[in-house]
């Protein structure tokens, strides 16, 4: 055996793009078939408890580009719910990233308030939002509150975890080339962590994203996508209910989708992953 085939990762087989694309859009029909005969042709359940997919449809419809004057909320909802979601996530990378390089520079710091964070991470997002109404009231700072706390951990026990897992190779490279300290931080150790930081980004996302809508489902007063869950629970608007369901889970599919395809590319930007 060479030398070159104890070192290369194993390639990775990929089935083709549009194959995959091919059996979720069959998947997405059969999920959509069984909901039809369920609840159209069947009619196993009344439509007050489990709507049809056109009943779900219309009310997409008329909240994302509806001309009534009660329309167009669910388009309203998601922007401003993104806006929160993306000024809440950035702050928690920045925060998150100077805290995880100081936890991996620094051991004990990374002993105690790793652990602690870590701890802290166990707790469901939702646990935190009547701390945050009590302490910043009933307003849009509570909401930013728990995203960026449920944002924050990730980023920053993946930062200093991705920093710890650097191959001890490069650390002594980095030494006897003269570098040390700070330089030896932000020159070697952290560009060589990037793949995994990019994995925690993605884990920091889906908790934001998720702490957002449970945070707004408590707090938002104006439009956003838990407002909308909110309104449908009051006015026993199931379909309402699953078609905002429907554009979260989207919307927060489109977003991983993304961070998924910068992440592949920098993996396989760095030899650690070989396609076929």
């Amino acid at each position: 055996m060479t030398t070159t085939s104890l070192d290369a990762p194993a390639p990775v087989r990929r089935p083709s793009r549009w194959r995959t694309l091919g059996w979720q859009l069959l998947g997405l029909a059969v999920l959509l078939a069984v909901w039809w005969l369920v609840t159209d042709v069947l009619r196993l359940y009344p439509p007050y408890v489990f709507p049809s997919p056109r009943a779900v449809w219309t009310e997409i419809s008329y909240g994302l580009w509806g001309s009534g004057p009660q329309d167009g909320r669910l388009l309203a909802g998601i922007g401003n719910s993104l806006r929160r979601v993306l000024v809440g996530y950035s702050i928690a990378v920045l925060l998150g990233g100077v805290v995880g390089l100081l936890m991996g520079a620094w051991r004990p710091l990374r002993e105690t308030l790793g652990a602690y964070l870590t701890g802290v991470q166990s707790v469901p997002s939702i646990a935190f939002v009547p701390f945050a109404i009590l302490f910043f009231g009933l307003n849009e700072r509570a909401v930013l509150f728990v995203v960026i706390l449920e944002g924050f951990i990730p980023v920053a026990l993946a930062v200093s975890g991705a920093l710890m897992n650097v191959p001890p190779a490069l650390r002594v490279a980095g030494r006897t080339l003269g570098a040390g300290g700070l330089a030896l931080t932000t020159g070697v150790l952290l560009p060589s962590a990037v793949p995994s930081i990019l994995t925690g980004l993605r884990t920091a996302w889906s908790f934001s994203w998720r702490a957002l809508v449970g945070a707004e489902l408590l707090v938002s007063a104006s439009a956003s996508l838990g407002a909308q869950l909110e309104i449908g629970r009051n006015t026993a608007n199931i379909a309402l209910v699953i078609a905002t369901i429907l554009t979260i889970g989207v919307i927060g599919g489109l977003f991983d989708t993304l961070l998924r395809a910068l992440e592949t590319r920098v993996r396989r930007d760095y030899g650690l992953e070989v396609t076929q």
